[in-house]
């Protein structure tokens, strides 16, 4: 929340930015277009200022009309139908009447008159991905431009006219392509965390499992021979807790990455998975810098922030750094989701349980976690304090 109370508002992603200059410099082009072809108009030919104060209402009128449908067709895409009439009629109904209109200015005034009526109605329904809009384009091409009494004009606008479609139609196809390439971006990065899930399950499984099932035989074994009264219990049962004690182990390598933390191997991971999402990583860290002893608490911190990205940013680039004692991480894509591991104040309090964990393996090492948000980016500052890091 800001000062006065509202919330703050979320930065616009790279996709809601293709779409907005796109629709944008559609609407831009619907009113510049016509503004142009009336200023040469009344430059050239000079109409009497009743004619001029006419052309200029039409103009205003039908690129109103103009404008709601094609907002309506924006909204529509990328679906074929329904049809939004109660948006197009008045453009339809107003571009008629415009076009009779037409016939009765003086003859030299037609020809830019016939442009003022054709270029809203072409560039508005040219929107419409429906099959049958697209001949209408054409055939509205030829019908207003032949007001003017000049074939010529019939035959440009005709071509104009296919232009304008095919223009359109190609930017609101790039407008949907990039929708798709961030939807499916948003899926592979879920496919790379639920492929990690698995293969902790399956390690899980295949650790629990057998030790677990051990446990089981061996405390019945030592069950029965306590019911027995035979000295042989005492021993069945030490060796139940030389089970337990080494499930305890590996159930700790496994929280931990199922291995002692190498910051090479971690740094390679995290190339390949974010890679695997359309992230870019770039590491600005030379694994020799890094003191040993610092080396697998600086593992934590890149296995955690990655996992970060992939659940909650929508990044499309990973900077990790060394500064002097500390890992940072920053990401171009501020974490969208509330609730999520950030963005927390820079005291570091609060966070969800990924920096709350991360934070409590590093506090007895002297270390401790900050983010923040540094404009439109996310950056995570791990301090790995100074003494070596803990087994376990």
């Amino acid at each position: 929340m800001t000062r006065g109370g509202r919330a703050a508002r979320r930065p616009r992603t790279q996709v809601e930015w293709v779409e907005l200059y796109t629709d944008q410099s559609l609407h831009v082009l619907l009113w510049f277009m016509p503004v142009v072809f009336l200023t040469q108009l009344l430059r050239q030919e000079r109409p009497e200022q009743e004619v001029a104060v006419l052309l200029v209402a039409a103009v205003v009128l039908l690129g109103l009309a103009a404008t709601t449908a094609l907002r309506a067709g924006l909204r529509l895409h990328p679906a074929d139908g329904p049809t939004p009439w109660p948006q197009l009629l008045p453009l339809l109904v107003g571009s008629g009447l415009a076009t009779a209109g037409v016939l009765l200015l003086p003859y030299g005034l037609r020809l830019g008159a016939a442009l003022l009526v054709w270029f809203p109605l072409v560039w508005s329904l040219s929107a419409l991905r429906a099959r049958p809009w697209a001949v209408a384009v054409v055939l509205a091409s030829a019908a207003v431009p032949a007001t003017s009494g000049r074939p010529s004009l019939v035959a440009i606008c005709v071509l104009g006219g296919v232009f304008v479609l095919f223009t359109i139609r190609v930017s609101l196809w790039l407008k949907d392509v990039v929708r798709q390439l961030d939807r499916a971006r948003g899926t592979r990065a879920a496919l790379a965390v639920a492929e990690e899930r698995l293969r902790f399950s399956r390690d899980v499984h295949d650790v629990m499992g057998r030790r677990l099932a051990t446990i089981a035989v061996q405390s019945e074994l030592a069950s029965t021979l306590a019911a027995r009264g035979d000295a042989r219990a005492a021993e069945s049962m030490l060796e139940v807790r030389g089970v337990a004690h080494a499930t305890l182990k590996e159930v700790r390598e496994l929280a931990r990455g199922y291995r002692a933390s190498d910051l090479a191997t971690e740094l390679d991971g995290a190339a390949s998975l974010l890679s695997s999402a359309g992230i870019e990583l770039v590491v600005e860290v030379d694994v020799d810098d890094v003191p040993p002893e610092r080396r697998e608490p600086a593992a934590w911190v890149v296995r955690e922030a990655v996992t970060n990205v992939l659940r909650h940013s929508r990044a499309g680039r990973v900077v990790v750094t060394w500064d002097g004692g500390a890992v940072v991480v920053l990401n171009d894509g501020v974490l969208a989701e509330p609730g999520g591991d950030g963005p927390e104040p820079r005291s570091g309090a609060g966070g969800g349980n990924g920096l709350v964990g991360l934070r409590e393996r590093l506090a007895p090492l002297g270390g401790d976690v900050t983010a923040d948000r540094d404009g439109d980016a996310f950056v995570l500052r791990a301090d790995l304090g100074r003494r070596a890091a803990v087994s376990g």
